[in-house]
């Protein structure tokens, strides 16, 4: 009786010791790693050497062991059976409470599809507070806005003071308009804040109104002539935003001269088109091109965990309808969602490590790291 063979099976190919790193961010003379917030600058032990090998010019396996250590040992390169999607490092939080703004600036999306009021609840607030204090030790602030603005909440003096009482530094970007005199004070008497950022465009009251929507100017400028000699924040920054006009730099110039001597940093900013949300602004060139990363205030997939009042987490800042949506804090906790397949599907789009689809946002995004297509 003939009996049939079996077939040879090969064994399984062995998983590699080590792996490069996906996530680095590589410029001409730096490769920046957000994973450990680490920079290896030319001249350095050890950046050549990895240059190397992400050219192909040198092979992973043949490296010395010193190269290997001193690699591994900046994250640049990782165990080869990590899950380098599943890894973050989160520096930045957007923890939005409510949907309410009381301007409609001609630079935001609230002034072209405004929001529905909405509030979270107390609760899940500080809830998710105290999730968020376990990654203390990395986190360098908690920004309490994404597209609303954060004073026009009555609990915005208690939202602050929970955020401190967890050990989190908060951070403010407010017109200025509910930063009142007593409310500075209730602030100051907590220990203030880490950062604030002032959005004041112009002096020019009617122009003021025109772009903003709201008649605020004089209000806002008896708030900030009262805090703008007081310690309300480590960092106090004012931004001045425009097109880059010749009208953008006069109110530049004005605003500069009537806060010198304070403790504001005035800077001056141009405006972008929101990941092509709006039609004005900075803009890539063209969608046609290969995604590697991201650069809007550090890397918005590995180093940022944005909360929309409805407790979902979002991939980016950019995102104003919510569409790349990685978690719901309502069903999940902080690190399920940090750790969890869909914000690591969105890391691996976002650097290319798998083909995004035709309309993913970062194509569209001028702060996107892209290589030719």
């Amino acid at each position: 009786m003939k009996t049939a063979s079996l077939p040879v099976l090969s064994e399984p190919a062995a998983r590699p010791a080590l792996q490069v790193n996906p996530f680095l961010h590589v410029g001409e003379d730096r490769i920046y790693n957000p994973l450990t917030d680490r920079t290896l600058l030319r001249g350095e032990p050890g950046y050549e050497t990895l240059q190397g090998v992400l050219s192909g010019a040198l092979a992973l396996d043949r490296l010395p062991p010193a190269d290997r250590a001193q690699l591994s040992s900046l994250g640049m390169l990782m165990p080869g059976d990590a899950e380098p999607a599943r890894a973050f490092r989160l520096k930045y939080v957007s923890l939005e409470a409510h949907t309410v703004c009381n301007q409609s600036c001609y630079f935001c999306p609230v002034s072209i599809a405004p929001r529905e009021d909405y509030f979270m609840p107390t609760g899940l607030y500080e809830r998710i507070v105290g999730e968020i204090a376990a990654y203390q030790d990395t986190i360098e602030a908690v920004f309490m806005i994404n597209y609303n603005e954060p004073t026009a909440d009555k609990r915005f003096v208690d939202q602050v003071r929970t955020i401190k009482a967890a050990g989190l530094p908060p951070a403010v970007l407010t017109n200025g308009s509910g930063l009142t005199p007593d409310r500075v004070d209730a602030l100051l008497a907590m220990g203030g804040l880490r950062f604030l950022s002032i959005n004041l465009s112009t002096l020019d009251r009617e122009r003021y109104r025109r772009d903003r929507g709201g008649d605020h100017l004089p209000l806002v400028l008896r708030n900030l002539d009262y805090l703008r000699d007081k310690p309300l924040a480590e960092v106090m920054d004012m931004a001045v935003l425009g097109t880059g006009d010749d009208v953008h730099k006069r109110d530049f110039e004005e605003i500069s001269r009537r806060f010198a001597g304070s403790r504001f940093d005035v800077k001056y900013y141009e405006v972008m088109d929101r990941a092509g949300y709006l039609q004005i602004g900075h803009r890539p060139a063209s969608r046609e091109r290969r995604l590697c990363g991201c650069e809007n205030v550090g890397s918005r997939p590995l180093q940022h965990l944005h909360i929309t009042p409805q407790g979902q987490c979002v991939l980016c800042c950019e995102d104003y309808d919510g569409k790349y949506v990685v978690g719901d804090l309502t069903r999940e906790s902080v690190a399920e969602v940090l750790t969890g397949p869909a914000m690591a599907l969105m890391r691996r789009w976002a650097y290319g490590l798998e083909k995004a689809p035709d309309d993913f946002l970062c194509y569209g995004c001028t702060f996107a790291l892209t290589r030719p297509a």
